[in-house]
């Protein structure tokens, strides 16, 4: 498929890339999953040759190149047929460590960044728990700050490279009382006195270890915190569309691979005296794939380039990452099919492949739960509509330097609250109710939102609301005139949020 999205340099680097892996990953697929582990090695080969690191800083070893060179790192890992291999390193490069990049300190930073682009360190995220998967702000392993350190106590579960693995990029509740404001993130050591990992047996992606994880008064520096304590959740909110859309292009190549296996299959197969792929039934299948997949292939190009360009759409990617993935079950299904009893077999690719992609519905946020998010945004006008990012990958030039949010800006009052309340009870008045009760702290002042009731009323008493948006009033005032974007000033620490984080998210309708 010819795309306008990759020049000649990309395309070079694609076949330097495939070339490496056809002679130092392909020829031992079957190997590693037959032993359950890929080995470190082939990490440490791949830094050297600089194909890690592509987008990061070359302050840390990376070599600063657009997003789409990381668009055909995963299309090439996703051709090998082999999720196991594929997602030891797109957890590393694309899940993990970008936390520290855009939010952790330069020790942090210069800590651990250089051996992951080196292939000499290898990263998780630990973000599920046995009671808790999407429901991130809900999790309930501890942190607790005793004089310079944290103690950790809980458990992960679902931990890809948790196993052998050397850090870990730890999502944890520093403030449990403040619900999604209580979430902060923290490095550990793998190694670290008091971390034990259990290993998973899957389904599939048998040559990566999965892992589950316990903490027990497990004692971490604090220099270890990544940016600020109380925004981790914030930090995920970002993060977590660059992991569903890392591995769009991967199952999108794998669904071409499956494709082409196929058909080599296919034409040299007989069946009543001809080859199978002169039957008509089987003939129109390939056929409605390769146009499914052909155009999949457009959209999450589109979705990539959107990412590429600093815009941050949770609904398209929501929808890339949902509609991909679904058809990558479908396709290893029909595609297995094809082959009769051989692709029930092992020796055959199609078993390795309908092993490996069914968990992609399921990981990085389940079909069911995209499905919520796009629903909320095209039905609920909960949106985060072309929201900006202030750390959006190269375009052709060096990276961000990642740094962290900043405080709420302490800037000086335009007017008042008092004297706004007649314009903002105007403009509150054309949304549909709330149906819950928001407070903003100004400071010196408050706005009190009371969406319990058939309209929208607002006051300026100092009541208890469901959610507290702390903020300063020129911030406010910039988003009544929709000059800034909620989205934009939650994640650059200019609002807040206290409470209710699904009140939150209705915020979006009052300043649209």
């Amino acid at each position: 498929m010819k795309s306008n999205h990759f020049t000649e340099e990309h395309e070079m680097f694609r076949e330097s890339l495939r070339a490496f892996l056809d002679k130092e990953a392909r020829p031992y697929i079957d190997q590693w999953e037959e032993e359950r582990r890929t080995p470190r090695d082939i990490w440490k080969k791949m830094g050297e040759q600089g194909y890690l690191g592509l987008g990061y800083p070359e302050e840390y070893g990376g070599s600063g190149l657009d997003f789409f060179y990381d668009v055909v790192f995963n299309e090439e890992i996703g051709r090998l047929n082999s999720g196991g291999f594929a997602i030891t390193q797109q957890v590393t490069q694309y899940m993990s460590s970008p936390y520290i990049l855009k939010y952790g300190s330069d020790e942090l930073k210069k800590k651990y960044l250089p051996g992951i682009i080196s292939g000499d360190l290898v990263s998780c995220i630990a973000i599920s728990e046995p009671g808790a998967g999407s429901d991130a702000a809900n999790i309930q392993t501890r942190a607790v700050r005793e004089g310079d350190h944290y103690i950790v106590n809980g458990s992960k579960t679902f931990i890809t490279n948790g196993v052998y693995g050397d850090f870990l990029v730890t999502v944890v509740k520093t403030n449990p009382e403040a619900g999604s404001a209580g979430v902060s993130m923290l490095v550990i050591d793998r190694n670290a006195e008091g971390v034990t990992a259990t290993k998973l047996k899957k389904l599939g992606w048998h040559c990566s270890d999965t892992a589950e994880l316990s903490f027990a008064d497990v004692k971490v520096p604090a220099s270890n915190l990544i940016g600020q304590e109380g925004q981790g959740f914030y930090y995920l909110m970002n993060g977590l569309q660059l992991e569903r859309l890392c591995a769009v292009p991967a199952a999108v190549s794998a669904m071409e691979n499956a494709i082409e296996v196929s058909l080599q299959y296919m034409s040299e197969r007989q069946a009543f005296g001809r080859p199978i792929n002169k039957f008509q039934v089987l003939r129109h299948r390939i056929a409605q794939m390769s146009a499914e997949v052909t155009a999949l292939k457009a959209f999450s190009y589109y979705c990539c380039q959107l990412y590429a360009d600093g815009v941050y759409d949770v609904k398209q990617c929501s929808m890339a990452k949902l509609l991909v993935t679904e058809k990558a079950e479908e396709v290893a299904t029909k595609c297995l099919q094809f082959f009769g009893g051989y692709g029930f077999m092992e020796d055959y690719p199609l078993a390795r492949m309908y092993r490996d992609v069914r968990v992609g519905t399921i990981g990085g946020g389940s079909s069911e739960i995209m499905r919520e998010i796009i629903a909320k945004i095209v039905i609920d006008s909960v949106g985060y509509k072309s929201a900006q990012t202030d750390y959006a990958p190269p375009k052709a030039k060096k990276a961000s330097n990642g740094s962290a949010p900043a405080a709420p800006a302490k800037e000086e009052s335009v007017g008042s609250a008092a004297e706004m309340l007649p314009v903002i009870q105007s403009q509150v008045e054309k949304v549909s109710a709330l149906g819950n009760t928001v407070k903003f702290n100004f400071g010196a002042e408050q706005l009190f939102i009371d969406g319990t009731g058939a309209a929208n009323t607002v006051s300026t008493d100092d009541s208890d609301a469901d959610c507290t948006v702390s903020v300063s009033f020129a911030d406010f005032q910039a988003l009544m005139q929709g000059k800034l974007n909620p989205m934009n000033a939650v994640m650059s620490g200019q609002m807040q949020i206290d409470g209710d984080m699904g009140v939150a998210m209705k915020l979006q309708s009052l300043f649209g």
